[in-house]
């Protein structure tokens, strides 16, 4: 959403260009223990979102308003999976975690052994989420962490089975054993997997038709496609706007010969 509106922080990654913290320096002043930095502007938007579905909105309809106040386009429609409560809890030598805890707090130092997702059996994809695929003609996952970014996704009643009925694309998180940022090759470790691009496209492999790979990750190529999908072998790793635009148009190119 930032992104889209124009404001993210592209130095951390995450959060508001340029904001300011005297929210959380102040609560630190009176005694709070401040390890989740939240800026102040990040956490307007925190606040009005808690407005919005205090008020009964869905998360679905609180993100729209949110967008559209922050003057995306509005034929662009960021979308939650579920308006259902999930929380994703890891499950690690040091006890069982919230993912944030783990996350930020520890700085995901905690060897981790499961992560499963709390109340994702109750859930399911809001109407939007599941008009939008009705209609796709393409499903992309983009190079996130599988267990924590993408999973909870694909863990929703009934999604892979659906994904199997569209052409899907994943471009791997994985570029020559290593995570561009976070822990994703260090959660393949401790899962009991080597962190490849292969282990990510096995990850995937009973509804994924194309894959997306680095360079420097060629010599997995045939591995990866006996596992009954199409491999693009390009660069993957995304430094400015023109490297993601160029991915996004190869991915694109790769779907078009899937579809033929």
């Amino acid at each position: 959403m930032y992104t889209l509106a124009g404001i993210a922080n592209p130095q951390t990654g995450w959060g508001i260009d340029g904001d300011t913290f005297e929210t959380l320096e102040m609560l630190k002043r009176l005694g709070e223990d401040i390890w989740f930095r939240v800026g102040d502007r990040d956490l307007a938007i925190d606040l009005r979102r808690m407005r919005l579905l205090r008020e009964g909105k869905r998360l679905t309809q609180a993100t729209e308003l949110l967008c559209r106040s922050l003057g995306i386009a509005s034929n662009i429609h960021i979308l939650p999976m579920t308006d259902a409560t999930v929380a994703t809890l890891v499950e690690t030598d040091q006890g069982t975690l919230a993912f944030q805890d783990y996350f930020v707090r520890r700085g995901w130092q905690p060897v981790i052994q499961r992560v499963h997702f709390q109340g994702i059996e109750r859930a399911r994809l809001s109407v939007e989420v599941q008009a939008a695929l009705d209609r796709a003609d393409l499903v992309v996952l983009c190079p996130s962490n599988p267990f924590v970014s993408i999973d909870p996704i694909l863990s929703l009643a009934d999604l892979r089975d659906q994904l199997r009925g569209h052409r899907t694309l994943a471009v791997s998180p994985i570029i020559g054993g290593r995570a561009v940022k976070g822990p994703a090759a260090k959660m393949f470790r401790e899962l009991g997997q080597e962190p490849t691009a292969l282990a990510v496209a096995r990850h995937y492999a009973d509804f994924l038709d194309g894959f997306v790979i680095d360079h420097v990750d060629a010599d997995q190529r045939t591995d990866i496609e006996r596992l009954n999908m199409r491999v693009l072998v390009t660069g993957t790793l995304m430094r400015d706007r023109a490297d993601r635009a160029r991915l996004a148009r190869e991915a694109l190119d790769l779907a078009r010969s899937i579809r033929a």
